[in-house]
């Protein structure tokens, strides 16, 4: 049988979701886990792959298990024995097609960016102290709309099929010394939101105006686009999929 996994992780210490040979991951922590408990090797496939240092409020994952367990159990065994920056949400079983990243409708990324230094922000938001016009980067938001193909964006050298994206929505808001850049699409590629947080900033700097994204997205060109904010401002916090995933 098939079953969804929903969990959270504080991205710091792991060298993103997918399993790496020489350095540690979420998805190696947890297939680790999951084997011990249930005796027998478990593989576990994510809705993505999140980057070195990038958080998750909310990530899935499926795995196959041909035997028995109870469900509220499983997940008291894993919390009890996962690090502290690792936590199962809920474990539910699904009909044995569905794919956890293949069957998922829309992501939804928060980029933070605190506006003042704070010290309980530093492992989790990008400190921006210069004043950034929210205005101007949210009539960039709109322009990113108008698009689908989004290379300027991918990182490069990235073994894709396509570039095109279809984003639902993109825009800045304010809470207290925090903006969050909340973005949701069909798919993201490799460094997408990073970099388009980066050239955001600059726009919100002033240092290039929110019509010039056409110009930058139009060339197709990495180099184009502005820089690659750090990786621990950036969370994935939604993931939807369809009503009928459940068997």
């Amino acid at each position: 049988m098939r079953y969804f996994i929903e969990l959270s992780y504080n991205g710091k210490a792991y060298h993103g979701w997918q399993i790496q040979p020489n350095a540690i991951s979420v998805q190696e922590v947890i297939e680790k886990a999951l084997s011990t408990i249930l005796k027998v090797k478990i593989s576990i496939m994510g809705a993505g792959r999140t980057d070195t240092g990038v958080h998750a409020s909310q990530m899935f994952a499926h795995f196959d298990f041909e035997g028995n367990f109870e469900v509220n159990n499983l997940v008291n065994k894993l919390n009890s024995i996962l690090p502290k920056d690792i936590a199962i949400a809920a474990i539910f079983e699904v009909k044995p097609e569905i794919h956890a990243r293949f069957y998922a409708k829309s992501r939804t990324y928060h980029y933070k960016i605190s506006t003042s230094k704070n010290v309980f922000d530093y492992d989790f938001a990008y400190l921006v102290q210069l004043p950034l016009d929210l205005k101007a980067m949210n009539e960039a938001c709109k322009i990113l709309l108008e698009y689908k193909d989004f290379q300027c964006f991918s990182k490069s050298n990235t073994d894709v099929k396509t570039y095109n994206c279809d984003i639902k929505e993109a825009f800045w808001t304010q809470n207290s010394n925090q903006l969050i850049f909340t973005i949701t699409a069909d798919r993201f590629l490799r460094n997408m939101v990073r970099a388009i947080v980066g050239t955001m900033v600059n726009i919100g700097f002033g240092k290039i105006k929110p019509k010039d994204l056409h110009k930058i997205i139009a060339s197709k060109n990495r180099s184009e686009a502005g820089f690659s904010v750090p990786a621990h401002g950036l969370y994935l916090v939604n993931i939807v999929y369809p009503d009928t995933i459940k068997n």
